[in-house]
């Protein structure tokens, strides 16, 4: 740092560290009026060791807000007058315990955290006031790893690196901070070993198939409530992959599993594994990455926890804090749920599919105990909806009705035939009239279905949410052939004017179509979904067979065959007795 630079930042402390004193005695006295450089310098030395109300010095403020000039010149500054480590490292945090560490990541400063760490590689085990290290705090940040994101590929890093920090664009900023909260991620997981206090997931539960007898927690697990083990093993909230799993936080989990693969095996203080807990939380892409872990996957999908509690227990217990606000329709989530149910079913054993936990249910009854009033917001909603829809889809069909006997330019009072029925708009009118009322009494139908249902779970899985599907689809074309009709009527009473004239009436008459459309889209969008997975589970079910697959299956089959028989046949050989039965 040459000369000026550190005048600069002298001049900058010193003035700041003025109007910290002047509010309140937030650092103490002042000292009284210092002017000059010598004598700027002497204040900040002085002021640079003092606290403020909270116990916090300048460098700690420095490092709250990133100024990481003023960080470097205050760091060398404490070095250089602060010969005692004990009372440097004191110096680094503040009367709550956290340190600067923690504030740095807490206020996303990830390029100062990642300095700091690499100076003082003591404070990453450090703890503040609510029990929480530095990587546990941007475990609950997932957020921070969206910024730039692992969506941009190699040839955006490239045209990053090309342009460096000649010009400032957000997006390369973005891609930076990411880059760098990354880094420090993985140097934070690199010296993790938290999780080794946590229990390793030993195959110790007990499996019950039926509801007598007395089910004990303690037992399910194979311990006791006053173990000595017990009492090192770490809380849920203070293990850095069960904080990523919860919070959704995919990238330090694949850096915790990278490093440490043994991790995943082993459980929170209630006994659930990963599993359990990003179920629970509905953090499905964690699920997934599991899954790709065969080997680990055989031992997990079997561990019950101290409630004797099954994965599959574990879709029917959804947490309430989710990390965000589900603004989606109850019958959608339900079905969700439903969907996530089924999936977690096919993995599972099919004798943890009847295991009873502690409150005597099974997962179908305990996911049903714990969504009965989830199903009763879902059922309003459902009967809600088709009940509106089948209101405008008979005012549809009313309108499309009425305008089959009053069509456009009336009819011959001779022949009584209409009089532009020889128009190529009038077919054109006939048509979408025909079409409008037929999917407007087809509509209705699929919603009078709808709400005469049972409205059992396993129909909000597939059956509720198809017919809603269809009934908005044969809606939505109705009232698309409803316009169509109307600007064919408008176009054929027209038909001389100019062609800029057609061109407005036809996008007049669609715009209602349009707004339609998109008020409905969010809904049709989730319906979508519903029928892919349908589909899915068809071509499933088909089987599919290559004719050359075929073929060659049987021509091994007939070679097998041909090796391990002979032709002709041995003759049959009867054991020869010398004695006769009795």
């Amino acid at each position: 740092m040459d000369e000026s630079t550190q005048r600069k930042l002298n001049k900058e402390l010193y003035e700041a560290l003025m109007k910290e004193t002047q509010k309140s005695g937030y650092f103490g006295s002042s000292g009284g009026g210092c002017q000059g450089n010598a004598k700027e310098s002497a204040s900040v030395a002085d002021h640079a060791l003092m606290r403020n109300k909270r116990g916090e010095m300048p460098i700690f403020r420095a490092a709250r807000y990133g100024k990481t000039d003023m960080y470097d010149f205050l760091d060398a500054e404490m070095r250089r007058t602060i010969k005692n480590d004990e009372e440097l490292k004191s110096s680094h945090f503040r009367d709550d315990k956290s340190s600067i560490l923690h504030i740095s990541i807490l206020t996303e400063h990830y390029d100062l955290a990642l300095k700091i760490v690499s100076h003082y590689d003591y404070l990453m085990d450090e703890r503040d006031g609510d029990g929480m290290t530095a990587l546990q705090l941007l475990a609950l940040n997932p957020t921070a790893f969206t910024a730039g994101g692992t969506k941009h590929g190699s040839l955006k890093k490239f045209i990053c690196s090309l342009i460096g920090t000649c010009c400032t664009v957000p997006l390369w900023e973005q891609m930076k901070k990411y880059e760098t909260v990354a880094q420090l991620a993985k140097f934070l997981i690199e010296r993790d070993s938290s999780w080794e206090l946590t229990e390793s997931a030993l195959d110790k539960s007990m499996l019950k198939t039926h509801r007598y007898g007395k089910t004990s927690v303690s037992s399910l697990n194979g311990q006791t409530s006053m173990n000595e083990k017990e009492k090192t093993v770490v809380d849920i909230a203070e293990t850095p992959l069960f904080l990523a799993t919860k919070s959704g936080c995919t990238e330090i989990v694949k850096g915790i599993l990278e490093m440490y693969p043994q991790a995943v095996e082993h459980v929170d203080d209630e006994g659930r594994n990963i599993l359990h807990v990003a179920i629970k939380y509905r953090q499905i892409q964690i699920f997934d990455m599991v899954e790709k872990m065969e080997t680990p996957m055989m031992r997990l999908i079997r561990k019950i926890d101290n409630e004797g509690n099954s994965i599959l227990h574990m879709v029917g217990e959804k947490a309430a804090e989710v990390g965000y606000e589900d603004m989606r329709s109850p019958a959608l989530v339900l079905q969700e749920d439903l969907l996530l149910f089924e999936r977690i079913k096919k993995i599972s054993k099919a004798h943890f599919t009847k295991h009873y936990n502690s409150k005597a249910l099974t997962p179908e009854k305990f996911f049903a105990t714990n969504n009965a009033q989830h199903r009763i917001e879902a059922k309003e909603w459902m009967k809600g909806t088709a009940e509106n829809c089948s209101i405008v889809a008979v005012l549809i069909a009313t309108v499309a009705f009425a305008a089959a006997y009053t069509v456009p330019g009336g009819p011959n009072q001779e022949t009584g035939y209409p009089i532009l029925q020889n128009q190529p708009f009038f077919f054109l009118f006939t048509m979408t009239d025909v079409l409008s009322l037929a999917f407007a009494l087809t509509s209705v139908i699929m919603f009078l279905n709808i709400l005469t249902s049972p409205f059992r779970f396993k129909d909000f899985q597939q059956s509720l949410p198809q017919k809603l599907l269809l009934g908005v689809t044969l809606l939505i074309l109705s009232v698309s052939m409803m316009m169509v009709a109307f600007a064919a009527t408008v176009i054929l009473l027209i038909r001389n004017e100019a062609k800029w004239t057609r061109v407005a009436l036809y996008s007049v008459a669609f715009f209602p179509v349009i707004i339609f459309a998109f008020s409905y889209l969010p809904l049709y969008v989730s319906l979508v979904k519903t029928f892919t997975n349908s589909l899915k589970k068809i071509a499933y079910v088909v089987p599919r067979c290559d004719s050359s697959d075929r073929e060659r299956e049987e021509a091994e089959i007939m070679s097998n065959l041909a090796k391990t028989s002979t032709y002709p046949p041995e003759p049959l050989k009867v054991p020869q007795t010398s004695g006769s039965f009795v």
